[in-house]
């Protein structure tokens, strides 16, 4: 989409991945659907974009973005999902003042390489025109995730558009591109903005490979992640729903504090029997069983507090049309006849033209046998048996065994019958008879089937009346079931209801890692306070593995547990509403991005200084490590003088590092908004030992060497990192080490082979002990 000074234009091109987009253009499948879109300012000339975001079909987030934006153009896709096209019908032929207009362009305009090609051929004015192709798509990457497809085929469509329309360049010659000074992040008002390498760093979400050697080629399960660990949905649709969640954490409080009373009541022990029974009823709310467990979940939810808001429209929306419904279906289906036919079939007494059919096709057996004795008395004398039988589609046949006379076609000929088919040595034929009851009876089981198929179509259209209480009936029982497993995982792992507030603060007391606590028998619980008086710049310094990326997730994963309205895993927390999680953490390569590991490190850390606010929460561990030394810590250093610089204007920020000159030298800007931490060790013996225990301060020594000795380097590898290290850092000459030449080894040690070998062992003065000690094996140590 783009707005362009008072007009907007809006693209929303192919907004449903999985069907929208065509696998091969694609390159995967999605579980769900995915929006992207972006629009144009005119007035400053800057371009917006939406990452990627989960979508449903009821395309709440385009509705909440139009109503937003008020575009006066919306442009789409050619090829869209129905639910996309249904929408945009109706915003055309909306009644109301607000009336866009709909622009269909070919799908073709919205294809990956084609849109990303406008963008390297964008008109960017502040960028010098000597540049090159390959330094501008770096320039683009470091402002543009551009591995969301989807948001990327919208700039695509975009740009097709304003180049066609002129937008904001009416007046200037047609070979004048149009000016993009900037490209920003659109976020819906009240959404917290969090990228993918955020998800990916927090470890929200983890998909991996279903153990099953059957499932291997299309399976995949959670692995450990926060949704896995907080989905203890009972229903398909409430684990949808807390997806959902996740990848919309929110900044309103009214939102928060209607799931925070609910969590909070069934976390409460003396209400853990209500929420076994509503548990039970909600594993039942997938099929036509839902109506039954959703009376039986309005019957619980009414005899508890209606003071909360939740369990109050539960019992105002769950009106006597469900009751009705249930009744109406009670009345109709005969469920366990379903079961055993696989097929939906009626009860008695529902339709007498239906129960007239099922009682002539019950007596069919018995009648059929005295209709079978008088053919016998009429047939060929040869045959001593034979049988009538009744065939849906076919009707009904009398059915003789073959004779051993009857070799080919011509001999199952058989006066007054007219041959129909050979099955298992038994011959059917149709008599007279057999089509008087074929006349008389007809087809019973096809008409039977017909007939309830009409009662199936009733009831259906009679359920589809009342359909607006069924959609309200799964949405509310959704959100019930997203709360109920919240509040079980906050009871088994014993986490607390954080105090959400608007201040410029987060105070997490005794906090924990939710993901690790469970990996491990014991976990040091730490302390994280983020405020504009007690620092809201963190520079958290330690040995290598002593936990430093670690308490930066921690504190990432409980803030957004926060706004999602879930408990957090901490003995208290107060936690300020944050707009945006940015981290530098992870570095997630991809051939397609064309780009180096520094490179996407250097864009991480770009997109956290350029759209982080004061109320934005900043994880960076270990930037600048990727290059060299003096470079990546003079960029870290730009980088946390810039935050400073801000005042009471920069985000909350915790920042890990192993660059301990910065402190050391005083490379640091004195700031009132600083404090530094590290984490406690102690050395007992020459064994480094991790407390993991968060305090000020600073640390002194990276203790690399002991990192690797517990890795398994070899000792004389590490003495001589030590000394290379000590030689460095006092500036003195460091000298190759002298090592002998293979032939100059090779005959050291036939040297000591001889001597060996020439060893009297029958001398009674010889200490082979002594010997061995004295000199074999120093002679073995020197040489190897």
């Amino acid at each position: 989409m783009y707005r362009v000074a008072d007009d907007s234009i809006l693209p929303q091109p192919e907004s449903r991945a999985p069907s929208v987009m065509n696998e091969d253009e694609d390159g995967r499948n999605r579980e769900q659907g995915n929006i992207g879109l972006s629009y144009y300012d005119s007035r400053d000339y800057t371009l917006h974009y939406m990452p990627d975001t989960v979508e449903n079909s009821d395309l709440y987030l385009l509705d909440r973005v139009i109503q937003e934006l008020s575009p006066t153009v919306i442009i789409s896709s050619a090829k869209q999902e129905q639910c996309l096209v249904r929408f945009l019908e109706k915003l055309e032929s909306n009644c109301d003042e607000y009336k866009p207009e709909i622009v269909i362009f070919p799908s073709a305009n919205f294809g990956v390489e084609v849109s990303k090609q406008r963008l390297i051929s964008a008109h960017l004015p502040l960028l010098s025109s000597t540049i090159t192709e390959s330094e501008k798509i770096l320039y683009i990457s470091s402002c543009i995730p551009l591995d969301s497809g989807v948001m990327v085929r919208s700039i695509g469509g975009l740009l097709k558009c304003v180049e066609k329309r002129r937008i904001g360049s009416e007046l200037e010659d047609n070979d004048v591109g149009i000016p993009i000074l900037q490209f920003l992040t659109y976020t819906l008002q009240d959404v917290v903005y969090i990228d993918r390498d955020t998800y990916s760093a927090l470890q929200i979400f983890k998909s991996e490979l279903h153990p099953s050697v059957l499932k291997l080629q299309s399976g995949v399960k959670e692995g450990l992640s926060l949704y896995g660990i907080l989905n203890q949905c009972r229903s398909k649709y409430g684990s949808l729903l807390l997806r959902q969640w996740l990848h919309r954490p929110t900044r309103d409080l009214n939102i928060l504090n209607r799931r925070q009373e609910v969590i909070r009541f069934f976390t409460s022990p003396r209400n853990f029997a209500d929420l076994c029974t509503l548990q039970s009823c909600l594993r039942s709310i997938k099929n036509i069983s839902t109506v039954y467990s959703a009376v039986c979940i309005r019957d619980t939810i009414r005899s508890l507090p209606q003071s909360i808001q939740l369990f109050r429209e539960i019992s105002e929306n769950f009106t006597d049309d469900l009751f009705y419904i249930a009744t109406y279906i009670s009345k109709v289906v005969d469920f366990e006849g379903s079961i055993s036919e696989n097929r939906f079939t009626v009860r008695p007494n529902v339709d007498p033209v239906i129960d007239e059919k099922k009682r002539r096709m019950m007596g069919l057996p018995d009648f059929l046998t005295d209709v079978a004795r008088a053919e016998l008395e009429n047939l060929d004398p040869r045959f001593s048996t034979c049988s009538v039988i009744y065939m849906p589609l076919i009707g009904f046949l009398l059915t003789v065994p073959r004779l051993p006379s009857m070799l080919d076609k011509q001999s199952f000929e058989i006066a007054g019958l007219d041959f129909i088919f050979l099955s298992k040595d038994q011959l059917h034929y149709r008599s007279t008879r057999t089509k008087e009851l074929d006349s008389m009876l007809g087809d019973l089981h096809c008409d039977i089937l017909d007939l309830e198929m009409a009662v199936m179509r009733k009831l259906q259209a009679s359920v589809l009346q009342r359909s607006d209480c069924m959609y309200k009936v799964m949405s509310l029982c959704a959100e019930l079931d997203c709360l109920i497993a919240l509040a079980q995982a906050s009871r088994e792992h014993g986490y607390c209801c954080p105090i959400l507030t608007t201040e410029h603060r987060l105070a997490l007391i005794e906090s924990r890692h939710p993901l690790l606590e469970l990996c491990t028998s014991v976990f040091v619980s730490n302390t994280y306070i983020s405020s504009e008086t007690e620092g809201k710049v963190k520079v958290i310094t330690g040995p290598n593995s002593s936990g430093k990326s670690i308490f930066l997730k921690q504190v990432g994963l409980i803030v957004f547990m926060a706004l999602i309205g879930s408990n957090v895993p901490a003995k208290e927390a107060e936690i300020g509403l944050v707009d945006g999680i940015f981290t530098r953490m992870h570095s997630r390569e991809s051939i397609s991005v064309g780009l180096s590991t520094f490179m996407i490190d250097v864009n991480q850390m770009a997109h956290s200084l350029n759209h982080s606010t004061e109320n934005s929460l900043v994880l960076v561990d270990e930037f600048g490590k990727g290059t060299n030394t003096v470079d990546g810590l003079s960029l870290l250093v730009s980088c946390l003088s810039h935050w400073l610089r801000r005042g009471l204007q920069c985000p909350h920020l915790l920042m890990s590092t192993c660059f301990h000159s910065l402190i050391q030298l005083g490379l640091i800007p004195d700031s009132s908004l600083l404090a530094l931490l590290t984490l406690e060790t102690a050395i007992e013996g020459d064994e480094l030992v991790f407390l993991y225990q968060v305090k000020n301060g600073i640390c002194q020594s990276s203790c690399a060497a002991n990192i690797a000795t517990l890795a398994g380097i070899p000792d004389d590898l590490v003495r001589r990192g030590v000394e290379v290290s000590d030689l460095y850092r006092t500036g003195r000459t460091i000298r190759k080490m002298e090592r002998p030449s293979a032939d100059e080894q090779n005959n050291r040690c036939a040297e000591i082979v001889e001597k060996f070998l020439s060893i009297d062992l029958d001398d009674p003065e010889l200490d082979p002990d002594l010997l061995l000690k004295d000199q074999m094996l120093p002679a073995l140590e020197e040489v190897l």
